[in-house]
């Protein structure tokens, strides 16, 4: 079953110079997949994030998520539409400072009127699965980063969207703190069917997806699957990489632990 479908996409932005961010771009995503989008710098992967999740509006194309365009929702509705049906995960977290663990992890249950009862539920499951029983009732300052981004996590997680779409959610961790993000997020998808789109530029991070969705200047370059051995998607990645070009400094080409 498809969840995500990109059609002829295209946004350009009007300035003193015009600026075609994304090209006719075309593909779908199904439902319980993981998807890494990479490319070099200024290729379009952060506008496309922002074009799915309606903080960017299209110029061509269409985009349907559960077979509804966000596009063509009403302000109240899109608000609707996006508490519900997606997560977001950030690179910076986003978590309210002022807000414990907790109290994070329930914000879009409670902007959402959850009986109470059920939160409690819901925050005991997602704590156990993300390891955060013990932090439940610390701020935000006085966790790891690694815990910060678990939390963000649960909180994208706790209303069971049908999308959730991760921007370098593991560019502010040490190695250790991005597999244990990576390794949760890889077994959502496998045991809710939670659909993930990860823009990333780390060929690691990529290598726990299904699938490698590769941008050039904002169009279609490549794609590749994932196999059993992670190793050996780990080198097709960085294969296409090197066809790809860009900066050296785009990409992290450490070895795969």
């Amino acid at each position: 079953m498809t969840i995500v479908e990109i059609d002829e996409v295209t946004k350009v932005y009007e300035g003193k110079v015009t600026h075609r961010a994304v090209n006719q771009l075309s593909f779908d995503v199904a439902q319980g997949e993981f998807l890494a989008v990479m490319g070099p710098s200024g290729s379009g992967k952060t506008t496309l994030l922002n074009l799915i999740s309606t903080i960017d509006s299209l110029t061509s194309g269409e985009i349907l998520i559960d077979g509804v365009n966000p596009h063509l929702l009403d302000k109240d509705e899109l608000a609707l539409f996006r508490r519900r049906e997606m997560g977001f995960v950030f690179q910076d977290f986003n978590l309210l400072q002022m807000l414990t663990v907790e109290e994070n992890l329930v914000l879009p249950l409670t902007l959402d009127y959850v009986a109470v009862d059920e939160m409690a539920k819901r925050v005991l499951v997602v704590a156990n699965r993300l390891g955060l029983t013990s932090i439940l009732h610390k701020k935000p300052n006085e966790i790891s980063g690694g815990e910060a981004q678990r939390t963000a996590i649960g909180r994208a997680l706790i209303h069971h969207p049908a999308l959730v779409l991760a921007d370098e959610p593991t560019g502010n961790l040490d190695s250790k703190s991005s597999r244990d993000v990576l390794e949760i997020l890889s077994n959502v998808v496998k045991e809710s069917k939670t659909t993930i789109i990860m823009v990333t530029h780390d060929p690691i991070a990529a290598s726990y997806c299904d699938r490698v969705l590769f941008i050039k200047d904002g169009e279609f370059f490549n794609e590749i699957y994932g196999d059993e051995r992670r190793q050996t998607f780990y080198q097709r990645i960085l294969n296409v990489l090197s066809l790809l070009g860009g900066s050296v400094n785009d990409f992290s080409a450490t070895r795969l632990p």
